[in-house]
């Protein structure tokens, strides 16, 4: 029995940065899945802000709060403290900062237009056996993606990593979300992305995705057999 759970679903990219990040450090951990909709109270009592992940860290309690840290980002920083190597935020005090800037900003901004404004409109129907809202996707694809891409093309300015040349929290955070965003429409292009489109398929070639990954296209594939288009309507 392993010292630490994670409470959560797959298809989550919140879930998935905590995976990734407990494959990097090389920790033995335990997945529980866990319906949301609707969410059982025995999760409710854990989960105050009523999101996945929540951690449990068997040593500290294995029943209820106790031993337990909702919210990826504060379970990510644990992680760093736990097991220190490899480092997944940069020693240096700048470097550092930039780091967790770039982690909020995928978990923010990326998480909330990828999320809210094409994973949901896309997907949430179909759960219900109804059709996509295409509308509402491709507008998130084509209008408020690409200014959140530029961002991220210039902060790689022709690198493989986000931070001072070295797989970092950055690098797993913005990865994550991207991916969620692959697996339904497709990467961003890399006529106009080139280092973006790159870099999210070195990480997502990277053990502590792939598993995830794989799990998560054959829980899609039977509603959604083939990635949407979601080019301009003519």
């Amino acid at each position: 029995m392993s010292d630490l759970v994670v409470y959560g679903a797959p298809l989550s990219p919140f879930v998935r940065k905590v995976q990734a990040a407990l494959h990097e450090k090389g920790l033995d951990y335990e997945l529980e899945a866990v319906n949301i909709m609707p969410m059982p109270d025995w999760f409710v009592e854990i989960s105050p802000a009523r999101r996945i992940p929540v951690l449990r860290y068997r040593p500290e309690g294995e029943q209820g709060i106790a031993g337990t840290i909702p919210d990826s980002s504060a379970i990510c920083a644990f992680l760093e403290r736990l097991a220190p190597q490899p480092r997944l935020y940069p020693q240096d005090p700048f470097a550092h900062g930039r780091a967790v800037w770039l982690e909020e900003y995928a978990d923010s901004e990326l998480a909330s237009s990828i999320g809210l404004g094409l994973f949901r409109p896309i997907m949430f129907p179909r759960f219900q056996g109804k059709d996509s809202d295409l509308d509402t996707a491709r507008e998130t694809w084509n209008e408020k993606l690409p200014r959140l891409f530029d961002y991220l093309e210039s902060v790689l300015d022709g690198g493989s990593r986000f931070v001072g040349g070295e797989l970092s929290i950055a690098d797993i955070a913005v990865a994550t979300q991207l991916a969620q965003l692959d697996l339904v429409v497709g990467p961003p292009g890399a006529a106009r992305w080139p280092a973006l489109a790159a870099h999210l398929e070195e990480i997502k070639a990277r053990p502590g995705f792939v598993a995830n990954l794989q799990t998560c296209a054959k829980m899609l594939k039977r509603i959604l057999p083939e990635k949407v288009d979601l080019s301009p309507a003519a």
